[in-house]
């Protein structure tokens, strides 16, 4: 077997499979992409140079396309050295997201392509038009319908795809859905996102939160409103003002994320700071910044709510972590949320762009502990019995491989979901 795994920052959705096919006896495993990054067991990591971005004078429409064209082409120019020195893959899995899927087929025409489906932009139904207060053009919309392009010319050419949701399968256009097949990364419920393991979480002043204290968590890789961290600000005077020992934790980064910039420029953290000055007590408000994965953890196991809300896009690993480790999750009812998270069941659920909501229900959350310990147990069970790496998530992944591998439809390993 040798085999190629292809991500612009890679190992990204590949770390678990792509060492898992390098144990095989006489496996040859190469991972390409621009970025350096985490050495995997078996796994020798090839990088192409960063490509040239597109040039001034591209239509706006086409300058993603361009980069995507030329990210491409070094792609494709770092497996022809591969090919030069007698690689010959007998299977590539790829992001198409960026370009690095567009010239793969013609480099290595004998095989197998199995692409990794994330996000299949769309002007209605999903992130763009979300946000009431944000007018959807007919110049947005073909801006929005071009963005596919790269997309589609490398679906166009690969055997399979996998989507790691139902909602992310559906938001492909059925003449591609057909031969999408849904798996999704998987978290280790056992060694990684369980209750046990360190529950103390010390604060950038040093005070050290505890399970059992009353903590307020929220975690996204960049504080944005694409993931609902202007709703939950404004949530928070009432929330801090009903519970006056409450603790915030609030974990993210300050750079632009999926979405646009506030309207003063600068940071979306800086931009509610100022919209709610003079209502925050910002002594029990905690900005932590980007953390170690293993704090992010102990967090999980402390916090008595973990707010996630996002848009209509991709669903965060984040999330599920969360449940692994037994946490209430008070969630937005959008559709990547209801597809995991039955409100009463399993976590909480409310308007995504209720504030008030939002405040009422995490205040609820922290004044009943033990009312809501069954829905901590449910969620914690939802993450090991739908998304455990390593009885669920990896088996399926690595038999979906072995399908496309083997010639055969992603359906002869993974049935084809319904509807």
């Amino acid at each position: 077997m040798q085999a190629l795994f292809v991500h612009q920052n890679f190992p990204g959705q590949y770390r678990h499979l792509a060492p898992a096919i390098a144990r095989r006896k006489g496996a040859r495993v190469i991972g390409l992409g621009e970025r350096p990054n985490i050495a995997l067991p078996g796994v020798q990591h090839v990088r192409y140079p960063p490509p040239q971005g597109p040039g001034e004078k591209t239509h706006r429409y086409l300058r993603p396309i361009e980069g995507a064209v030329r990210r491409g082409q070094a792609a494709a120019q770092a497996c022809i050295a591969l090919q030069r020195q007698g690689f010959r893959p007998d299977i590539i899995c790829c992001h198409p997201g960026w370009g690095e899927g567009l010239y793969l087929r013609d480099v290595f025409p004998d095989a197998r392509l199995l692409y990794y489906c994330e996000f299949y932009y769309s002007a209605r139904g999903a992130d763009i038009g979300f946000d009431p207060s944000q007018e959807v053009t007919i110049d947005e919309m073909a801006r929005v319908r071009t963005l596919n392009v790269t997309q589609l010319l490398s679906l166009e050419s690969c055997d399979w795809g996998v989507s790691p949701t139902l909602w992310q399968r559906s938001r492909y256009p059925a003449l591609l859905r057909d031969r999408i097949s849904v798996v999704h990364e998987g978290v280790d419920t056992e060694a990684v996102a369980t209750p046990e393991g360190p529950a103390e979480f010390a604060l950038p002043d040093g005070r050290v939160l505890r399970r059992g204290d009353e903590v307020v968590s929220f975690v996204s890789r960049n504080l944005e409103p694409y993931r609902g961290f202007d709703v939950f600000m404004r949530a928070l005077p009432e929330i801090l003002g009903r519970r006056p020992e409450a603790q915030v934790v609030v974990v993210g980064g300050e750079d632009r994320g999926y979405g646009r910039l506030p309207p003063d420029g600068g940071s979306w953290k800086a931009h509610m700071l100022k919209e709610l000055a003079g209502r925050l007590d910002l002594a029990r408000v905690h900005f932590v910044g980007r953390i170690p994965h293993p704090a992010l953890l102990a967090l999980f196991r402390v916090t008595r709510v973990h707010v996630y809300l996002t848009y209509p896009f991709v669903l965060s690993w984040s999330m599920i972590e969360a449940m692994g480790c037994g946490a209430l999750v008070v969630g937005s009812a959008t559709p990547p949320v209801q597809e995991v998270i039955r409100h009463g069941e399993n976590g909480l659920l409310v308007d995504f762009h209720a504030a008030g909501e939002l405040a009422d229900t995490v205040v609820g959350a922290l004044t009943a502990p033990a009312r809501h310990a069954p829905l901590r147990a449910a969620a914690r069970r939802t993450a090991v019995e739908r998304y455990d790496l390593r009885t669920v998530c990896l088996p399926r992944q690595i038999a979906l491989f072995d399908a496309v591998a083997a010639g055969r439809p992603g359906t002869a390993a993974i049935p084809a979901p319904e509807g």
